[in-house]
């Protein structure tokens, strides 16, 4: 309009060229082209339409539909753009010609619009409940199946990160099995969310159902496909009806078959050992039992972990009434295994080969015994590998060989060792052995035994010195998994046909132990002072040497026969009594185990997941540790929810690290995840991961689509 006013004052004679220069500031050409353009065509000429920008050669009309695809997808320009090999600025002018469209932001696409939305359905059915109608059909047993999994464009949704471990999880069997041996549950919330759930918690860092309450609903719910996740109080619930009875065992049994069959060699070599659990409740006054890394006798239960030479876990045997580990191995360990484990050669290649085992069970010391190696050998064809208890004398140094081998984890190590036959044992319980000794720098010697009479030398030092890696495992599952943390409050019976220790018997025995200690303190005081007599000269200090023995002998003798009368009362009790048989002050219940072995069991299928994602991430410049930290971080970083239904896609948009070289490592593993073509259970749509462009564009504020929740 300005340039319509001046050229119609110019022309009307009104005022001059120069006065418009001189007043207003505009150049001198561009009066003369606005007054060209005015003679020419008149007031028309300045509103007729701008023709199109010549040429097209870089949006071509190919590459326009694309780019429009691409922002109908919700990508940003500088996605598009780095996509289609063009300048940003290119499509910035595209979009502003009006030739290309941006996607509207949807309502409750950002995280504060969520938060809002999330806080106004409390007048409903509580935070972030924004699905009424199913909640409805759910309260009134109409919704078959469950709550539909449905995904909307969401942005920086927290944990997003953790969808980039769910075909790991989905490959270690959390959903293996699941309506065979599970309880299918009714209502809104089915077993998929459930186990979904408590999975990404698991990988997240969240160990216990109780500190749910301290993150968003509606955010972690946003992961599930759903408009919340489940209150704590009704997660538990479903937690218990989803392992009633047997299920849970059943459950994990399968997947252990599953594991071992997956890696039959792995299978081959088991490490048992033992872990307690520490109980500080007041539910259950359970037995006492020695922690050694606390170094204290505290109440506890006792899990028995079998796990590979990586220290993968394969399943858990709980004791709350503790018979030690050699009767575990017997009663539930062994007898699991010999059906559990694959590849085991028949009886009669067993019998063609007198040397040949059926699989190796490494343990510590707890398990040393001659008798124990012997039995398994005879019985069963079972090689055991432990450490020796009682080494005799040293092997001399010239007998040691300076060896390399492999260790399972891909390690070269160097090692000094030494083998020789050994008769392990005494009288009856004696055995023979292999025995192999590794010659330490400072000279000391390790010794251990075996009864794997094919294995080499080598491959038995191997076993037994990588048995740290299930030391790792349990120090990890403690300090990352909340394995010690408490579960549940509920407390069971025991079976009444449960074994324990008698109340009555354990207190003759800590008499005995008194008895014995003060009649050991004062024999050794009786022989001191008979050793050294007082000599005869000097009367009065003679006497009082004669007073001390003879009150020394007469408490001794006192205490003979009291440790004697104590030793015959301990003989007639019985050590031990059915749960049944002890007195009712002396009853005590184990903890209900149904939610417990179930998160465990999930806690492991975590693990398992975990160290897959790591194995993707290590090489020359990184190792397990470092790898582990990586996930970490981006199990718990935010990530954009970009579902594409027309490509039967949900893109997972994660956002960068805290520097380039993580970043660099995780776009090498999306590559890998985005191969396995993981589709989210309970949808259709395919997982793609890949990391948040450099550069966004900023999203439009304040423009709501028609399909806005």
């Amino acid at each position: 309009m300005f340039q319509v006013t001046i050229c119609q004052l110019i022309e009307a004679g009104s005022c001059r060229a120069a006065d418009v220069i001189r007043v207003f500031g505009v150049s001198k050409s561009s009066v003369a082209r606005a007054l060209r353009r005015y003679r020419s065509g008149g007031v028309a000429a300045f509103f007729a339409p701008r023709k199109g920008r010549a040429g097209g050669r870089v949006l071509t009309a190919e590459r326009t539909a694309m780019a429009q695809e691409c922002l109908d997808a919700g990508r940003s320009r500088s996605e598009v753009a780095e996509e289609l090999g063009i300048k940003a600025d290119t499509l910035r002018k595209a979009i502003a010609d009006g030739r290309l469209r941006e996607r509207p932001v949807v309502a409750g696409a950002d995280k504060s619009a969520r938060s809002v939305e999330d806080a106004a359905a409390q007048e409903g059915f509580g935070m972030a409940c924004t699905r009424t109608v199913e909640r409805v059909l759910a309260a009134v047993g109409k919704l078959k199946g469950g709550a539909p999994v449905r995904f909307e464009l969401c942005r920086d949704v927290p944990f997003g990160g953790v969808l980039c471990a769910l075909p790991a999880l989905l490959m270690s069997g959390l959903l293996e099995g699941v309506g065979r041996h599970l309880h299918r549950l009714r209502g809104y919330y089915t077993e998929v969310h459930v186990l979904l759930l408590m999975g990404f918690m698991a990988l997240c860092r969240i160990k216990t159902v109780e500190q749910l309450r301290g993150e968003s609903p509606g955010e972690f719910g946003k992961l599930l496909g759903l408009d919340r996740m489940p209150e704590a109080r009704c997660l538990r619930r479903k937690l218990s009806e989803l392992g009633q009875g047997e299920a849970v065992d059943e459950w994990a049994a399968h997947l252990s078959r599953q594991w071992m069959e997956a890696d039959p060699e792995a299978a081959g070599t088991l490490y048992v050992d033992g872990h307690v659990r520490v109980y500080h409740g007041a539910k259950s006054a359970v037995p006492r039992r020695y922690v050694s890394r606390q170094r204290l006798c505290l109440r506890g239960i006792s899990d028995y972990w079998v796990n590979d030479a990586l220290g993968l876990p394969f399943f858990v045997v709980e004791k709350t009434v503790d018979p030690g580990l050699l009767e575990v191995l017997r009663r539930d360990i062994v007898p699991r295994l010999l059906r559990e484990v694959p590849n085991q050669p028949s009886p009669e290649e067993l019998a063609k080969d007198p040397q040949r085992c059926r699989f190796l069970l490494v343990f510590d010391r707890e398990g040393y015994s001659p008798e124990f190696f012997a039995e398994m050998w005879r019985e069963h064809r079972i090689g055991c590998l432990s450490y020796h208890k009682h080494p005799r004398g040293q092997w001399p140094q010239a007998w040691f060989c300076t060896e390399s081998f492999t260790l399972p984890g891909g390690q070269e190590v160097t090692m000094a060792l030494a083998e020789m036959g050994s008769l392990v044992g005494s009288g009856k319980q004696a055995t023979w052995m292999r025995e192999v000794r590794k010659l330490t720098e400072s000279g000391h010697q390790v010794s251990l035994i075996s009864t794997a009479f094919a294995l080499p030398h080598t491959a038995l030092a191997a076993r037994l010195f990588t048995r740290w890696c299930q030391e790792n495992f349990l120090g990890y599952m403690m300090q990352h998994f909340g394995l010690d943390l408490l579960t549940e409050h509920d407390t069971a019976p025991l079976a009444d046909t449960e074994r324990v220790v008698n109340p009555a018997w354990r207190e003759l025995d800590k008499q005995r132990n008194r008895i014995q200690g003060k009649l050991t303190y004062r024999r050794a005081k009786f022989a001191a002072l008979s050793l050294h007599p007082e000599p005869e000269t000097t009367p009065r200090r003679f006497q009082n040497w004669l007073n001390k023995k003879a009150e020394l002998l007469e408490e001794i003798q006192h205490y003979e026969n009291q440790l004697e009368e104590v030793k015959t009362s301990l003989r007639q009790t019985p050590h031990h009594l059915r749960w049944e048989q002890l007195p009712e002050e002396h009853r005590f219940h184990r903890l209900a185990p149904t939610r417990r072995r179930l998160i465990d069991t999930i806690r492991m299928i975590a693990y398992r997941a975990e160290t897959a994602m790591a194995s993707l991430l290590t090489d020359q410049h990184t190792d397990s540790s470092a790898a582990r930290t990586i996930l970490q971080d981006l199990f718990r970083s935010a990530a954009d929810l970009l579902p594409e239904p027309a490509q039967q896609r949900l893109r997972v948009r994660v956002h960068h690290a805290a520097r380039p070289v993580t970043d660099r490592r995780l776009r090498r593993l999306f590559d890998t995840l985005n191969q396995t073509e993981i589709i989210y259970p309970g949808t259709d749509l395919r997982l793609h991961f890949e990391l948040l462009a450099d550069n966004p564009a900023s999203p439009q504020i304040g423009v709501t689509s028609s399909s806005a929740r």
